[in-house]
């Protein structure tokens, strides 16, 4: 068994104080189920904030990996290796773009992408299209070009000046968008599903005010499908389901089940754009990401893909089920597929800590919404389980749960 104490001790010490932790210590896994260092047993529906898709030690994922890691795990992106050209094909016969540049996270494929619609631009000759839309209530990621697009001014703020030229448009005001883009957008950048946002999917209105903008203006269109795509809503991309058109893509966190990887897709028009040196990685696209990808995908071709679209009506219509039961409890429902929102008349976090209490990982988001992400291989009657437990917590919430792993 760990030592509980030493390692919240070495942590307080030694590791950089930028997250609060539930406590709780976990050391192994299997399936949709985390098991911490006491034994105790949790339904994991947070799935590492939407990653590990397969679940948890899944057998297929676990020995392909051992088995690169005892072949080779990485070259450099110096040199060819077998797995990063059947990686992209796949993904571009999914999406229908034609280029593929991998990295190692969905934060830096957003940065990819927006750099790819400047370099796009400046190959053009229109030097002056350096600005982007991005929407209100919009979460791009940390590093200093993907924060800039990001709204909350909780993230923004400590870290100015940011890169300039980015302008928010309201979600729920199509005409805005319109407004605000002009000769000197380089892109609008938008998640089909708001992630972080409180999981906001965007109104076919919108969808349709994005694709007419870029088409008048020339505005490329870059879709962050780090949280909603890799098939969590059913469709490989939300973005599809929606009718648009990207001409960039940024993917993450699911695509590599649990191991670290990003891709930037792009249309070929925007790929003959770039130069060998416009952009780089030393870890991005090795053997053991790819790998890890390319099992995930044969398991979406193997039938993964429609058991997520089977067990997510499941999950929707329980989640009405239990507003229904608690309006006074829950606002709204919000999401698609396996992204789900219980938008809450309260603050989320005491729920959050009553649900970690009875065995249930759920993470809280925009305040007021519990997430869940569970993994893609989550069952039906585990769904139950979990919305059962759920239900406790949020009538449990604000009663002076602990959160204390027990």
């Amino acid at each position: 068994m760990i030592d509980t104490t030493d390692v919240k001790a070495l942590e307080s010490q030694h590791v950089l104080q930028v997250y609060r932790r539930q406590p709780v210590i976990f050391d192994r896994g299997h399936g949709v189920r985390l098991t911490s260092d006491r034994g105790r047993s949790y339904l994991d529906f947070i799935s590492g904030i939407g990653v590990a898709s397969l679940g948890h030690a899944h057998p297929g994922l676990a020995q392909a990996l051992a088995q690169q890691a005892s072949t080779l795990l990485h070259t450099s992106n110096l040199y060819f290796h077998p797995l990063q050209g059947e990686l992209a094909t796949r993904l571009s016969d999914r999406t229908g773009l034609e280029r593929a540049f991998f990295c190692n996270s969905g934060t830096e494929a957003v940065e990819a992408c927006l750099k790819f619609a400047r370099r796009y631009w400046f190959t053009r000759g229109e030097t002056s299209r350096t600005k982007y839309v991005a929407f209100r209530h919009a979460f791009h990621g940390r590093t200093m070009g993907a924060l800039s697009a990001t709204w909350d001014d909780h993230y923004r703020a400590p870290f100015q000046p940011l890169v300039p030229g980015v302008r928010f448009a309201s979600a729920d005001d199509p005409e805005e968008l319109e407004g605000l883009v002009d000769g000197d957008t380089a892109a609008i950048i938008v998640e089909p599903i708001q992630g972080e946002g409180g999981v906001r999917p965007i109104s076919p209105a919108l969808a349709q005010a994005i694709a007419s903008t870029c088409r008048t203006t020339g505005a490329l269109l870059i879709a962050d499908e780090v949280q909603s795509g890799s098939g969590r809503t059913g469709a490989f991309l939300y973005s599809q389901t929606l009718g648009l058109r990207p001409d960039l893509v940024a993917l993450g966190k699911a695509l590599g089940a649990g191991v670290p990887i990003g891709a930037t897709l792009v249309s070929s028009d925007v790929a003959k754009a770039l130069s060998p040196g416009d952009h780089g990685t030393t870890y991005g696209g090795n053997l053991l990401a790819c790998r890890a990808a390319l099992v995930f995908l044969d398991a979406l071709d193997g039938g993964l893909l429609d058991h997520v679209r089977r067990v997510s009506a499941h999950l929707m219509a329980r989640l009405h089920d239990l507003a229904a039961r608690h309006p006074t409890d829950i606002a709204a429902v919000r999401g698609a597929g396996l992204m789900a929102g219980l938008d809450l008349t309260r603050d989320a976090q005491p729920v959050v800590e009553a649900a970690l209490d009875k065995g249930l990982l759920v993470n809280r988001t925009a305040s007021t919404v519990v997430r869940l992400l569970p993994p893609y291989i989550v069952t039906t009657d585990e769904i139950d389980e979990a919305l059962r437990l759920l239900e406790q917590a949020i009538v449990a919430g604000g009663s002076g749960s602990s959160g204390r792993d027990a």
